[in-house]
């Protein structure tokens, strides 16, 4: 890999060729150089991509050419002239837009006031919404990105969100578009959706900057990719010229095994037991989540597979008492804990959210505050109420050490200022070094890169192993396919079909899963018969 590592920025076509140029970038914050003179060179109309570890600097420097941090040195270029950007209104009026990996949305505002915000259609001092709402209709439609303009932020979907801020940038008529991480919170149709809609939008002539740790759609869609590690520059290749393997390594700096290495699962008794759990709708009147029963037994993983917006997530706030049940019965070790308290739960229960922001830290304390969030009453870590300071931070050292959580100023880092990928890693330390019986894992590798997601991936190996039990929920079918024992589908709200792994293919997952397809009591009768 020397010869990559070594790599030019690229062999300098004629600088009108350019339409960015981001030259000799450092950027920094306390304790952390998060660039470190960095170049990135944007042609026009080609899709490139910036590949690296969580907390290589991509998205700091994504920041810098959006204008929301300043650097300490170098210069941004566009159409080979120096500019200035103070701030994202500049970057704005120089046709730049950015869909960032954390929303920048206001929740109690509807979708078509977001997608407005700042640049309100208006005659004579008046709101003229109707052409807005035609103009979101039309590049909805234009792109595959549906969704319901009246609808407030704050009652859709991550998925739904995602879209909103690519149409945010869609309405301002941009011409060079950043995605950070735009397929972290899609499920597999809606990233084949938004892979065409990115080359659709570079053969009009749109300049692409995309951020992603997913090799495969790096392969698929971009002409370059750039590589950061640790803030440094390591090269520029041509996508066509390299393989997954020398990506991967490029950016971890060693080779990465890219399969789930298990034995066979080993079940035991069930550990949690789920029967007949309905949950109703808080935006319609029916059922988020219809008479769900299962059982998950020690020793094994088994996944709620399905796509985003079938009651997956209402399903997992009422098993951890995130939200209430209408009805039905939850036993975690052979006790009812339908009515317990979130911290009643948590004693054989551990949570890696969905939503790292909302329900998995507490973006303005510190690291090791939020390392001990569900045990800081515990003896360990206090003393006739009195907390326990210097074992706090011990326990912070050791966890961010053991699970690469990497941070400007370690366990005193506020989580606000960690990347989103450190920030994950940081709930998954916590969640899976806490004492439980059942681990509840939505989404546990989004946003991580390929090095952290080998390493996630054994840990909830060793967790089945170890017997305890694991109710994965995912919706990468990638990640259902190499780490589940089981797969449950749902779809509206329903269990609609029970697989194994080995003995189903990926066409059939998605056929269920788009409710083409599902088990009747009658075919499952047929398939025991079998």
């Amino acid at each position: 890999m020397a010869e990559l590592e070594n790599t030019p920025v690229s062999q300098t076509p004629a600088e009108s060729d350019y339409i960015i140029e981001m030259l000799n970038i450092t950027k920094i914050f306390p304790g952390i150089k998060a660039n470190d003179n960095v170049t990135l060179q944007l042609r026009r109309g080609e899709i490139h991509a910036l590949l690296g570890e969580n907390g290589a600097g991509k998205s700091t420097l994504m920041s810098v050419l959006f204008g929301l941090y300043q650097p300490e040195e170098g210069c941004i270029k566009k159409n080979g002239e120096v500019v200035k950007i103070n701030n994202p209104n500049d970057a704005n009026a120089l046709n730049i837009g950015m869909v960032h990996q954390h929303f920048k949305l206001v929740e109690c505002f509807s979708v078509l006031d977001n997608i407005i915000l700042g640049v309100e259609p208006n005659t004579a001092g008046f709101l003229q919404k109707d052409e807005a709402r035609k103009k979101v209709v039309a590049l909805s439609e234009k792109y595959g990105l549906q969704v319901d303009p009246d609808a407030i932020i704050e009652d859709i979907s991550v998925g739904m969100q995602q879209r909103t801020e690519i149409l945010k940038m869609l309405y301002r008529d941009n011409e060079i578009l950043i995605f950070d991480e735009p397929t972290a919170v899609l499920t597999p149709q809606e990233i084949d959706e938004l892979m065409h809609i990115m080359k659709n939008l570079a053969a009009e002539g749109k300049s692409i900057l995309f951020i992603s740790h997913k090799l495969a759609e790096i392969m698929a869609v971009a002409d370059r990719c750039s590589v950061l590690r640790k803030g440094k520059y390591i090269g520029t290749v041509n996508t066509a010229d390299v393989t997954v393997q020398e990506l991967s390594s490029m950016m971890v700096g060693r080779p990465v095994q890219l399969e789930v290495n298990k034995e066979p699962a080993q079940p035991g008794e069930p550990v949690l037991e789920v029967e007949g759990v309905t949950v109703k709708s808080k935006t319609h009147k029916g059922n988020a989540v219809t008479n769900v029963s299962f059982q998950v037994r020690r020793g094994e993983i088994v996944c709620l597979a399905g796509i985003e917006g079938n009651g997956q997530t209402q399903f997992v706030y009422a098993l951890t008492g995130l939200d209430n049940m209408s009805s039905g019965k939850i036993t975690l070790c052979g006790e009812d804990i339908s009515n317990s308290s979130i911290r009643a739960r948590a004693k054989n229960m551990s949570h890696i959210p969905e939503d790292r922001h909302k329900h998995g830290l507490v973006l303005d304390y510190s690291l090791e505050q939020n390392m001990v969030l569900q045990r800081y009453w515990q003896k360990d870590f206090q003393h006739f109420g009195f907390i326990k300071f210097g074992e706090v931070r011990q326990y912070s050292d050791a966890l961010i050490e053991k699970f690469d959580v990497r941070s400007g100023q370690g366990s005193l880092t506020p989580a606000r200022a960690m990347s989103g990928g450190n920030q994950q890693k940081a709930i998954v330390a916590r969640e899976m070094d806490k004492d439980h019986e059942l681990l509840v894992a939505v989404q546990p590798t989004r946003g991580l890169d390929v090095g952290a997601i080998e390493y996630i991936h054994a840990e909830i190996v060793k967790e089945r192993d170890a017997g305890k039990a694991v109710l994965l929920v995912s919706l990468e079918l990638e990640e259902v396919m190499s780490l589940s024992d089981r797969i449950l589908v749902m779809y509206e709200g329903e269990i609609v079909g029970e697989f194994d792994p080995k003995k189903v293919t990926v066409e059939e997952l998605g056929l269920y899963m788009a409710g083409a397809k599902r088990d009747t009591p009658s075919a499952k009768e047929a398939k025991s018969d079998e």
